[in-house]
């Protein structure tokens, strides 16, 4: 990966720490894209101390908003001439619905928004950078979604996982869709699907209950490190290049469901976050 510029997104820690460092330790050029400097400088400097490479950059973004991310994008392009991976990493669990400032349900905004419109901003420098690659991080819970093209914003009910699953489904459409939009341009577009990790996925939950139950699954699971293996396999191995539009678990390429498979929802669902974002 030396010369390679890669972003990850939440990755001051868990699955997004462990592949900021797995591809720094390949001399990739790495920026991680966190929220909170503080943190994210802690976890730029262990990165640079285990992996020996001063090529990692920390670039602040809060993701649930949708102007900080044209913002961001924007200082990006500024500040880097090419991107050849962009990680679409960071996610959250929020127990009770609230609202951005924008108007967006939060689960919503930041597991589904958040990558499609980050990933848009980004794409001039993507597609002057191809062969280029673009990685989602879903979740295997897309299974067992519904979608409700009428209630995206969960408005007439809200569950903490229902949302995220919800969020994740539409993560993986989004991907389908997108990937055949590109499929000229030399922009590879994939889903991750990292597996049970132990993360910190819980921790923007208000309910102890839900952050206990979080606690209490951890010995179960596996570690970040396993979790980011297949995000460092298809972001890095040249067996993946040229390949668009595929669902990755265990570094393997498997089908995903019925509903994320759906073309016309897929067509559907894009125009109406299209018209959300105002693209």
């Amino acid at each position: 990966m030396k010369d390679k510029t890669c972003i990850v997104t939440g990755s001051n820690s868990g699955i997004g720490k462990e592949t900021a460092l797995t591809l720094a330790k390949m001399d990739a050029k790495v920026i991680m894209v966190v929220r909170n400097k503080e943190r994210g400088e802690l976890a730029r400097s262990e990165i640079i101390r285990e992996s020996s490479n001063h090529s990692v950059d920390l670039m602040l973004c809060d993701l649930l908003s949708m102007s900080a991310i044209r913002q961001f994008a924007a200082e990006f392009k500024d500040k880097y001439n090419r991107l050849d991976v962009l990680i679409n990493n960071a996610g959250a669990v929020f127990n009770k619905r609230q609202v951005t400032p924008e108007g967006f349900e939060q689960t919503f905004a930041l597991d589904y928004l958040a990558p499609f419109l980050l990933t848009h901003e980004l794409l001039p420098v993507l597609k002057r950078t191809a062969p280029s690659r673009v990685i989602n991080l879903s979740s295997g819970l897309h299974e067992s979604a519904k979608l409700d093209l009428d209630n995206l914003q969960c408005e007439s009910s809200y569950k903490s996982m229902d949302a995220y699953k919800s969020a994740k489904l539409m993560l993986i459409m989004h991907t389908y869709e997108m990937a055949r939009r590109l499929k000229d341009a030399g922009v590879a577009v994939n889903v991750v699907l990292p597996g049970f990790v132990a993360t910190n996925l819980g921790r923007s939950s208000n309910s102890m209950m839900s952050r206990i139950m979080f606690g209490m699954m951890k010995p179960f699971q596996l570690s970040p490190k396993e979790g980011a293996e297949t995000s460092v396999y298809v972001a890095s191995s040249p067996d993946v290049e040229g390949v668009t539009g595929k669902c990755f678990e265990k570094k393997e390429v498997i089908e995903t469901s019925e509903t994320s498979n759906d073309t016309e929802l897929q067509k559907k669902l894009w125009d109406i976050t299209v018209d959300l974002l105002g693209l």
